[in-house]
């Protein structure tokens, strides 16, 4: 439980850095289309950071197996916010082929939140 929790404050707190250095530090310095792309990305990373902590309080408040919907969120802001960060900054256009494996991930999580929301 305090894990996912612990996770999603940190990637929280990522997110809220990364926004604020996007907003001031890359404007001007990249295209509006790149800027558009590391906002995405810091808005996916933050929507999934209260997923993860939903996620920890959900595991903490019942017995439903909630590990695979946590450890899915987390590997889908690594692939899906990542590689949208990587690409922002670096323009290799071959990176967005790793953002859908990320979107995968975070619609495999959700789908196992409803299953373990389920079987309560």
């Amino acid at each position: 439980m305090k894990l996912f929790v612990i996770l999603g404050a940190v990637n929280a707190f990522i997110s809220v850095a990364l926004g604020a250095f996007g907003a001031h530090g890359l404007e001007g310095k990249i295209s509006d289309h790149y800027l558009g792309v590391w906002e995405t990305a810091v808005q996916y990373q933050m929507f999934h950071s209260v997923g993860l902590i939903a996620v920890g309080i959900l595991i903490g408040l019942t017995d439903v197996p909630m590990n695979a919907a946590g450890w899915l969120m987390f590997a889908g802001i690594i692939f899906f916010s990542g590689s949208l960060y990587i690409l922002a900054v670096s323009g290799i256009s071959v990176l967005g082929a790793i953002t859908p494996i990320g979107g995968v991930l975070f619609l495999a999580a959700w789908v196992m939140v409803i299953i373990g929301i389920v079987r309560i």
